[in-house]
């Protein structure tokens, strides 16, 4: 059902090209008349605003159909031989049919009594078949103007959503890895390592600035190849490996096919966290993370896993309108629009699963215009 917006919509519309439509006959009719006054002829004002006002009125009854012909045959860089002969032979198509309407109607209302119909859609086509396969053209024309101008503005407002989503995403990542829960369990461990291993507390303080230095970096970028988005998340992994040491197994599974592959930057950190806090950190048993990354018919997808407690539907509903799982999701939309999969799940194993599908891109593809009477019986031409 049709909301109301997009009812008014559609009336101013088809009211603006109604007003075009009445512009078009009076700037002819005002050409023609001026054509008259200059040759000396006289005025025939009444069949002149007649004829051109039925002229109007035939295109813009043929306008909804001509408008279709464009949406349905782009001339498009793909199709534009093609689906240019289709405009060709459609303009010829509608030049006689609205010609022919033309001189049936004109006849119908008195402009032409002398002429058959016959030989007067002769003269009109010889006379006027050129102008009205211009006229078609022009519509197919402002048609493909207005399409590439809504399309333009569409991506403006996209890449204006993008940009606000990123920077939301590259926010909410640095504030997922500056919580306060996180920086005192990094610090309290580190704490505890400078007396008994000097080394590994080093090492702890040293993936933490790593880990920093990483996020502010890729400030701005859109998207990574996935080697980057992992050697990133070994950053964070290490620095959650030495505060859980044998609770936490990190197993990953990555296709090396897919790591040229452009991904969301920040992607796959907020699922791994939200692993370690839901899945890992409540049980005082060995657990494990599964991080995958495969090639399938021109996607990439890309599986965070754990085997911790799983959840129920609820909890698993709850979890996705979270700020890493809901903001993940709104950057795969704003991305990708429909051509990507997002998916919540617990394998039969138990657990917590999350699932990617995104289309396989490299850095290498790129970022995604003689005068006659109007009563002539002899040559009756509006024109």
């Amino acid at each position: 059902m049709s909301t109301p917006d997009r009812q008014n919509s559609g009336w101013l519309k088809w009211c603006f090209i109604g007003l075009a439509w009445t512009l078009f006959a009076l700037f002819f009719a005002s050409q023609k008349l001026m054509a008259m006054l200059y040759i000396g002829r006289p005025l025939e004002l009444r069949e002149t605003l007649v004829a051109w006002f039925i002229c109007a009125s035939l295109w813009f009854a043929l306008t909804p159909i001509a408008l279709r012909m464009a949406e349905r045959f782009p001339l498009d860089r793909r199709q534009w031989l093609s689906n240019g002969f289709v405009h060709l032979f459609a303009s010829l198509a509608f030049a006689f049919f609205q010609e022919a309407l033309f001189i049936l109607i004109a006849r119908w209302i008195g402009l032409i009594n002398r002429l058959t119909y016959f030989s007067a859609l002769r003269n009109q086509l010889i006379t006027g078949a050129h102008f009205s396969v211009i006229t078609y053209w022009s519509i197919i024309a402002l048609s493909h103007a207005w399409d590439y101008y809504r399309k333009f503005h569409e991506r403006e407002r996209r890449t204006l959503q993008l940009e606000t989503k990123l920077a939301q995403a590259e926010l909410d990542a640095l504030k997922m890895q500056l919580h306060p829960h996180f920086l005192f369990n990094t610090l309290n461990s580190i704490s505890v390592l400078m007396g008994e291993d000097i080394a590994a507390a080093r090492h702890m303080l040293t993936r933490l600035s790593d880990l920093l230095r990483t996020s502010l970096d890729g400030a701005g970028r859109h998207e990574v190849m996935l080697k980057e988005e992992l050697d990133f998340l070994a950053s964070y992994l290490e620095i959650e490996q030495i505060r859980f040491q044998d609770r936490l197994t990190v197993q990953m599974n990555i296709d090396p096919a897919t790591l040229p592959a452009r991904v969301p930057n920040f992607i796959l950190q907020p699922l791994v966290e939200n692993a370690i806090r839901h899945g890992i950190a409540p049980r005082a048993t060995p657990s494990a993370i599964e991080i995958r990354a495969v090639r399938d018919n021109g996607f990439v997808e890309l599986q965070v896993c754990d085997n911790g407690a799983g959840a129920s539907a609820a909890i698993r509903e709850s979890l996705s309108k979270g700020i890493g799982l809901s903001n993940t999701r709104a950057r795969l939309e704003q991305i990708y629009g429909t051509s990507h999969g997002f998916d919540i799940s617990q394998p039969e194993t138990g657990g917590f699963r999350v699932t990617i599908k995104i289309p396989f891109k490299t850095e290498a593809d790129g970022p995604s215009a003689k005068e006659n009477g109007g009563a002539d019986d002899s040559n009756f031409n509006r024109r």
